[in-house]
Formats: C-alpha cells, sequence, structure tokens
C-alpha cells in the first residue's frame, strides 16, 4: 500500500524562485522585466552611465551608443547629428555632458604624416585603471581661477580697412551674424562680433565678394567642437587676407582737335585753335619758329 508523508519536504521548483526574483516583485504595479538572455551583439552597460542622477536622457543615450561601437567609429559632431535626429548643438552639449563626467575625453597625437589629429576616448567606468585623468566628483572644490584667463583670453588682432565706414562694418557685421546658419558651431557673441567686423570690412574693401568671404570663414572646419570660433575666425581673416585690387593710373586725356582754319597768307586750310597764317606759310617768313 503506497503511503503519502505529508510531513516530507516538497522539492523547490523553479517556478517558485521565478517569482521571488528581485526583478517579479511586484506584479500588480511599476515595472516589470522580461528579460532573455543575450547570447550575441551586447554591450555591458554600467548602472553608474545608465541611472546617473546628473546627465541628460540625451548625453545617457549617446554614451551607450558610444560605448556599444567598434573601435575606430567616428564620433564626432556631424556623424552623430546625421545618425540621430536631435540637432548639432544639442549632440554636441550631450557630448560636453560627458567629457565633464569622464566618459569621454579628446587626445591629441601626431600622426605619421605630421598632422596634428584629436581621438576621442570612451571610458565603460570613469576613474578606472584605463582613465588616470578622469574629473574629481562636482562636490569638490572648484580650482582656483587664474584671473579667467582661459576662457576669456584676448582674441588674435584682425585687419582694419584703410577707410572704414558705418555702412561698412554693418555690412561686416551681418555678414558674421549669418555665419550660424552654415555651421551652428560658429554662433558669435556680441563682443566677437565688434572684434571681428573690422577684419571682414577690409575683406569687402579689397573687392571681396560676400560669398567669397563666408566660404574662406567656413569651409573645411575640423569636426570636433570649437573651443573658441571667434579666434578662429580671427585667425582666417588675417592669413587669408586677399591682396588689395590692383591700382589703375588714369587714362590720358584725348588729343585736343583743332577746327579748321583759312591761311591768311596762302587760303590754305589747316588746323589751329585761332586764325591766323599756316605752318608753310609761317616757315617762310623772317622770324618764322
Amino acid at each position: 500500500m503506497d503511503t503519502q508523508h505529508r510531513s516530507a519536504p516538497v522539492p523547490a521548483q523553479s517556478r517558485v524562485v521565478a517569482k521571488n526574483h528581485p526583478n517579479r516583485r511586484s506584479p500588480v504595479g511599476g515595472l516589470i522585466h522580461d528579460n532573455t538572455r543575450h547570447s550575441a551583439r551586447f554591450t555591458v552597460v554600467g548602472n553608474h552611465l545608465a541611472q546617473h542622477p546628473e546627465l541628460s536622457g540625451l548625453a545617457i543615450g549617446l554614451g551607450v551608443h558610444i560605448q556599444s561601437l567598434p573601435a575606430g567609429s567616428r564620433v564626432d559632431i556631424r556623424t552623430l547629428t546625421a545618425r540621430f535626429p536631435e540637432g548639432a548643438v544639442r549632440i554636441a552639449a550631450a557630448l560636453r555632458e560627458l567629457e565633464a563626467h569622464g566618459y569621454l575625453r579628446r587626445e591629441r597625437t601626431r600622426g605619421s604624416d605630421g598632422r596634428i589629429v584629436t581621438r576621442t576616448v570612451s571610458c565603460n567606468q570613469p576613474g578606472g585603471r584605463g582613465d588616470e585623468r578622469a574629473p574629481e566628483p562636482r562636490s569638490a572644490a572648484p580650482p582656483p581661477r587664474r584671473k579667467k584667463a582661459a576662457a576669456r583670453r584676448a582674441l588674435p588682432p584682425v585687419p582694419r580697412p584703410a577707410r572704414p565706414s558705418p555702412t561698412l562694418v554693418q555690412q561686416a557685421a551681418d555678414l558674421l551674424a549669418e555665419l550660424r546658419r552654415h555651421d551652428s558651431r560658429l554662433l558669435l557673441s556680441a563682443q566677437d562680433t565688434a572684434h571681428l567686423a573690422p577684419g571682414v570690412a577690409a575683406w569687402l574693401e579689397r573687392d571681396a565678394p560676400p560669398a567669397a568671404v563666408r566660404h574662406a570663414l567656413t569651409s573645411g572646419l575640423p569636426d570636433e567642437p570649437l573651443c573658441r570660433p571667434a579666434a578662429l575666425l580671427a585667425h582666417r581673416l588675417a592669413a587669408r587676407l586677399p591682396p588689395p585690387p590692383p591700382f589703375h593710373a588714369p587714362a590720358a586725356p584725348p588729343p585736343v582737335r583743332h577746327p579748321l582754319q583759312n591761311c591768311e597768307g596762302c587760303e590754305r586750310a589747316f588746323r589751329a585753335a585761332a586764325p591766323g597764317l599756316c605752318r608753310g606759310c609761317r616757315s617762310g617768313r623772317p622770324g618764322a619758329a
């Protein structure tokens, strides 16, 4: 006869363990995870990034995206703007957030051809062994300022027009204000515009078309964020200043054509400013020149 041993322990069931999993605590409300273990094409991201209390949602998303990319991928502003619907201004601001919290850093190295290139280094755990230059927590006291020299260094000098006029300077200021339509990084302050306007006026004074000035200032800009766009524009205005237009001497006046006169000696017609004798009659007389 079979006998049921009610006091015998009941074997543990995997279903009960699943119900007691930390991610399945609240079957009524709140978040419920329906997770599947990844076996390929996955990236391990720390919660210090995914749940960062100070980073914006866009910065967290960009940080996760950058950590999932293979080495050698381009992560400049233009590439990320083409990949995501956010504009270049928001992408640049999010990258600055990641850089401020140690998830990104930029290094300048010299290539085999001698050119200086900028590399972007992604740190999946700021302050780890691979990130010796991780920034201190924001709660730490900021370093003493150096009289605001780093942020407000004087801009390089720009050319000056030989004959400045209010109309010419205003035209130059309008041209500078429109540069941000061609590249959002060229958003200039009123102080920067006042410094650069004489340089643009010098170009316009030398018969440079506005389109040529705009092309010289906006073409071939680097892909990385511009720390001081006004300084870059000032350098280009001075280094690429076109020569003055060639000087054209005034044309010589046409020769004077006198009216016809009748010679008083031989009645021949000759040209002269007033009536009198022709050259032949003057030369035949005593004392004629």
